[in-house]
């Protein structure tokens, strides 16, 4: 999502048309990450509890099934250079959208499974109803964003209030819930991923039998025009954002990226105050940060 998100950027300093088939492939792949980091935020979630790492290989388990995809489509599992601008990078077959398909309605038979097991035991709710909550406004002062702030009750989406891509297009709901504590952090991350299921099936029936997956001619080194640019997308952990410079050259002029897992962890201090050590454990879990995010 971060090649998504800086690919955007440029686009839009560029006035870069994008493929209509690549619009919908971007999408595909950009939900499917955000379902599996939710299911992987709650399976680390419960390992912090204690849960001795059985939900958390529960959620590795689905997200081999995406990293097969992204694999297919793009030749790496993890590290995936797919976005091009103007489109992506390869395209796909009939019979990886056959299996994308499948693959989700596997997802979504797990989020109800994750449900089924979690949203009633006692001992999560036990742990986390409470626990770390902060209103809305007070996450805002901190610059807060994504399903932390959604679960504190701001209904407030980039895909909604500023729609990048095609998101405009999808019938989906922007959930939200009312404490922010840890358990309605959980809620906020499964409720998503149920929303970003009904994206995919919407993607997956709309795309494109047949069409380029890039407008115009391949450009590595495209030259943007002299302007400076702030945009910004809807990353799985929050508002990932770039601010480019450029003079003109085929290299930004200067740049600064806004990380969502660093500016959401400037929270931690005030969520943790007047609980105790396992607690700060949990709700460390339950910003969800990348340390590589944060350490840039």
């Amino acid at each position: 999502y971060n090649n998504f998100g800086y690919v955007v950027a440029v686009e839009r300093m560029m006035g870069q048309e994008v493929a209509e088939r690549a619009e919908y492939l971007r999408v595909i792949m950009g939900e499917l990450t955000r379902v599996i980091n939710h299911l992987l935020c709650i399976g680390f979630m419960l390992n912090d509890l204690g849960a001795m790492f059985t939900p958390m290989i529960y959620g590795f388990t689905e997200r081999e099934h995406v990293l097969d995809l992204f694999e297919e489509a793009s030749g790496s599992r993890m590290m995936v250079n797919y976005m091009r601008f103007g489109g992506v990078a390869r395209d796909v077959s009939d019979a990886w959208l056959k299996r994308c398909r499948q693959v989700v309605e596997r997802l979504d038979r797990k989020i109800d499974e994750f449900s089924t097991l979690l949203t009633d035991n006692e001992v999560l709710i036990g742990r986390c109803r409470g626990v770390g909550a902060m209103s809305w406004q007070e996450m805002a002062n901190y610059a807060v964003t994504g399903p932390m702030i959604r679960s504190a009750g701001l209904k407030y989406d980039i895909r909604r209030v500023e729609p990048y891509s095609i998101y405009d297009r999808f019938d989906f709901e922007v959930p939200t819930h009312e404490t922010g504590d840890l358990y309605d952090r959980y809620l906020q991350r499964l409720e998503e991923a149920r929303e970003s299921i009904k994206i995919l099936r919407q993607a997956l029936d709309g795309i494109p039998a047949q069409g380029s997956i890039l407008a115009g001619r391949k450009a590595w080194n495209p030259k943007v025009p002299e302007g400076e640019i702030y945009s910004r997308v809807e990353h799985p952990k929050g508002e990932l954002g770039f601010y480019l410079v450029s003079d003109g050259g085929t290299n930004p002029y200067r740049y600064h990226v806004r990380p969502s897992s660093f500016i959401n962890l400037g929270a931690l201090e005030a969520m943790s105050v007047g609980h105790l050590l396992a607690d700060a454990i949990v709700i460390l879990g339950t910003i969800d940060i990348t340390l590589g995010e944060v350490d840039r």
